[in-house]
């Protein structure tokens, strides 16, 4: 049964590696393309005695093929976990938003983690190909970009607590204050922190740095948005059925 904290686990575990499979999947079709094209700027610029250019010995220890496969694994193994963390969090918030389907529940929820954890970062600090960053900054660069999720969870939080306590309103009243009340926190949080450290070298083509920021924007929805709707299709009508098979057994006692 559904009600069970382990029957719920397993779903999200099951969630989670079929949304990562997905999501990596996107990282060999669409995001390696402009990987590529900015590793091959990046190589470029070593005949040239660029102080910019790093030392490519890790390649020549592993091939590039050996990196993509071993990427993939990593973001299977990522989706595992946190289709776990997925599954745990929606066990605990269940009491919430009762009046709605496990189903879209579990979509609302992995759309609010996609937008907290993946493109409320992306509009502060989208992220840059290979060849783009000072090695020097990779501390600040992560601390910042940490800080910003942390937010976004904390708006993701209020919102769901906001929404809540508007419960008595009407629809249209409690979806437009929470609404207004998101987006004024986003704005807060997006003018607070400070810009991004780093600045986009001349020779990195403007075509090559939004194609891979639009297609790790793109990867990261396949994984979150992925689980929430994988997870809702697991959880939806096996929640269905336990219902069912509660009321039958309540009318035959």
């Amino acid at each position: 049964m559904t009600t069970t904290y382990k029957s719920i686990a397993l779903r999200g575990i099951a969630a989670g590696g079929i949304a990562g499979a997905a999501s990596a999947l996107v990282q060999l079709l669409v995001t390696e393309i402009p990987i590529r094209a900015a590793l091959a700027v990046e190589e470029a610029r070593e005949p040239a005695g660029d102080g910019h250019a790093h030392s490519h010995g890790e390649e020549e220890l592993v091939s590039r093929g050996a990196q993509v496969a071993g990427g993939m694994l990593g973001v299977v193994i990522v989706g595992i976990a946190v289709g776990l963390v997925f599954a745990t969090a929606y066990a605990l918030s269940k009491r919430w938003f009762t009046d709605r389907t496990p189903f879209s529940r579990s979509l609302a929820f992995g759309v609010a983690v996609f937008g907290a954890v993946a493109l409320l970062p992306w509009l502060k600090y989208p992220a840059n190909p290979p060849a783009v960053g000072d090695p020097d900054t990779v501390d600040y660069r992560t601390a910042l970009y940490l800080g910003v999720v942390v937010a976004g969870l904390a708006i993701v939080w209020g919102a769901s607590r906001l929404a809540e306590q508007l419960r008595a309103q009407s629809q249209p009243v409690r979806v437009t204050g929470v609404l207004l009340a998101v987006v004024a926190a986003v704005a807060v949080v997006l003018v607070a922190f400070p810009a991004p450290p780093d600045t986009i070298p001349a020779d990195m083509p403007v075509a090559v740095l939004w194609q891979f920021r639009l297609s790790s924007l793109a990867q990261l929805a396949t994984l979150y948005v992925g689980i929430g709707v994988v997870f809702g299709l697991l959880v939806d009508p096996a929640t269905r059925r336990a219902k069912a098979e509660r009321v039958t057994a309540s009318q035959t006692v």
